[in-house]
């Protein structure tokens, strides 16, 4: 019997970047794709370099696919509260040619790279753009999604 493939998620908003990094290898991640438009962060340790170098000290390699992240109207839309545009926004920008190019690139990674993990921002992720891509990758693929969360600060 073939070992069910799981596809993993995690967002590190108000977790220090120990536990986030805690947590993927307490889940045996080996893959972390991050599925932030932009990659710097004004919480130390989860900008792109910073979080790639944590990450390699675990041995958890680390991936930026940035046309799975939300595009500014919609990050701005987040911010004002405007969900229902937001939502419009993303679902609008998942049948870009790059969104769908990367979303095919994402789904090979996790037939082949072992479990993966994608990283966002919210902590929630019922209320985050990931949910999406993962819901996506699990009906494509017949993946098992799991959410994972750090310890709050």
């Amino acid at each position: 019997m073939a070992k069910a493939r799981k596809l993993f998620t995690i967002g590190y908003e108000q977790t220090p970047p120990k536990a986030v990094l805690d947590e993927l290898e307490s889940a045996g991640v080996k893959l972390l794709v991050d599925v932030r438009a932009v990659t710097s962060s004004r919480r130390p340790g989860f900008s792109k370099n910073q979080l790639a170098a944590g990450l390699d000290e675990r041995g958890i390699a680390y991936l930026h696919l940035a046309a799975l992240g939300t595009p500014k109207d919609g990050r701005e839309a987040a911010r004002s509260g405007k969900f229902d545009v937001l939502n419009k926004i993303y679902a609008a920008h998942l049948k870009t040619p790059q969104a769908r190019e990367e979303l095919n690139e994402l789904s090979a990674l996790v037939k082949k790279s072992g479990p993966v993990c994608l990283l966002c921002y919210e902590r929630d992720h019922r209320h985050c753009h990931r949910q999406w891509i993962a819901e996506i990758i699990e009906d494509r693929d017949e993946v098992k999604v799991q959410n994972l969360t750090g310890k709050q600060v």
